[in-house]
């Protein structure tokens, strides 16, 4: 019986969970933000409740996996490093390459870092943590979960650009998705919780947090999904601006006097969004509370709900059908009022959830009305679970 991690590890972050396996007891999570910084934040929870907090100057990750372990022997969490058997990456994007999750060898690695052109911000930092890991943990499996590889069945039709063909032939300019571990789980849950085998069933998706998307699952496969090329994509997002006419961007570039796309780049990924036209805030229960006397709070939010029920829609008509609507995810999992609306807005399609059963947060469950004829469920999402199951299948 050993134990595995699966890690998040952002450019100034390092987020994880620790399981016992196989049993996939939940030991500790935790996050030290800030790394490099000058000030970083240390939390890992553990016990019965119990927490751990400071504030200390972090220099690098490899000092940031170096404490983090130490502390989960202080801690008495772990006895001893060698405890850690599996080290499981979240990695944001696979391209082409990978279609599953892999055992990271040298090969492996340099195709990981041969991507970082497709997530500036994130490969690099997921780089830095599988790097740190296998030097302080040699002897463990190191696994790399890619962001993108369950949005690899996409068809075609429904991953190409509408751009020169050679674009896609020379540079692979496509869809890419994001959040497919996050699917992968809740599509394969929602499966068990309808009795039915993922393959028979048309399940729509919606990941709504601060990064928000929304997939289509047919045949047990992505079929469509919001996200593109990057996850700036799609459907208005905390402080992401969604789908953009790229024109739009010329000219606020050439009013405003923006010389550099990475600084436009920036804007549509740091200042637009719930922030970007609330003027309040990223976090959609600040927007929420804001709406009735603000303006532009309330058109945030009638953004952000226009654009996931025109999503929805499209990818019924795409697949011919619906049987299940799934919610997950910060705001999916934890605003009664959002999923309310989202599904009275649809209801022509048969879907209709009983408002007791609808008020809860974050626990698994299904919401249908009785009559409704598309099921309507609750699902939390598990990604680390998702990331140390993979360990195991690996590791064999």
């Amino acid at each position: 019986m050993g134990k595995s991690i699966a890690i998040n590890a952002g450019s100034s972050t390092l987020k994880f969970k620790l399981f016992e396996m196989p049993s996939e007891k939940l030991l500790s999570m935790g996050a030290i933000e800030r790394i490099g910084l000058g000030s970083s934040d240390v939390e890992i929870k553990y016990g019965d409740g119990e927490k751990y907090k400071d504030n200390l100057d972090i220099k690098d990750h490899d000092e940031a996996i170096k404490l983090l372990l130490d502390k989960l022997i202080s801690l008495k969490i772990i006895n001893d490093f060698h405890e850690i058997t599996g080290v499981g990456h979240r990695v944001v994007a696979g391209g082409e390459f990978f279609t599953d999750s892999v055992v990271v060898d040298d090969e492996n690695l340099k195709k990981i870092e041969s991507l970082k052109e497709f997530a500036p911000l994130h490969e690099p930092a997921n780089v830095l943590g599988i790097k740190a890991f296998k030097k302080i943990l040699p002897d463990a499996i190191s696994i790399a979960v890619f962001d993108t590889s369950f949005h690899t069945s996409l068809p075609e039709v429904n991953y190409m650009y509408s751009l020169p063909y050679e674009y896609y032939e020379k540079y692979k300019a496509r869809k890419y998705g994001a959040h497919g571990t996050s699917y992968r789980y809740v599509s394969q849950r929602a499966a068990d919780m309808l009795g039915k085998p993922l393959e028979d069933l048309k399940l729509v998706i919606l990941h709504l947090g601060a990064g928000a998307s929304i997939d289509a699952v047919k045949d047990g496969k992505s079929f469509d999904t919001s996200m593109g090329f990057s996850p700036v994509a799609g459907i208005t997002m905390a402080t992401r601006s969604g789908d953009v006419d790229p024109s739009v961007l010329q000219y606020v570039m050439e009013k405003d006097g923006i010389d550099n796309m990475d600084d436009m780049i920036d804007i549509l990924n740091h200042k637009s969004g719930l922030i970007g036209i609330s003027g309040v805030s990223a976090d959609m229960r600040e927007v929420e509370e804001a709406q009735t006397e603000n303006h532009r709070a309330h058109l945030a939010r009638d953004i952000f709900m226009n654009r996931v029920v025109r999503y929805i829609g499209s990818y019924v008509a795409e697949m011919g059908g619906i049987d299940a609507l799934v919610f997950t995810a910060g705001i999916g999992e934890n605003s009664i009022t959002l999923r309310q609306e989202v599904t009275d807005k649809l209801s022509y399609f048969g879907i209709k959830v009983d408002p007791e059963k609808n008020d809860i947060r974050g626990v698994e469950r299904d919401l249908s009305a009785e009559g409704s004829t598309v099921k309507t469920l609750l699902i939390p999402t598990d990604e680390e679970l998702m990331i140390v199951r993979d360990i195991e299948r690996l590791r064999k």
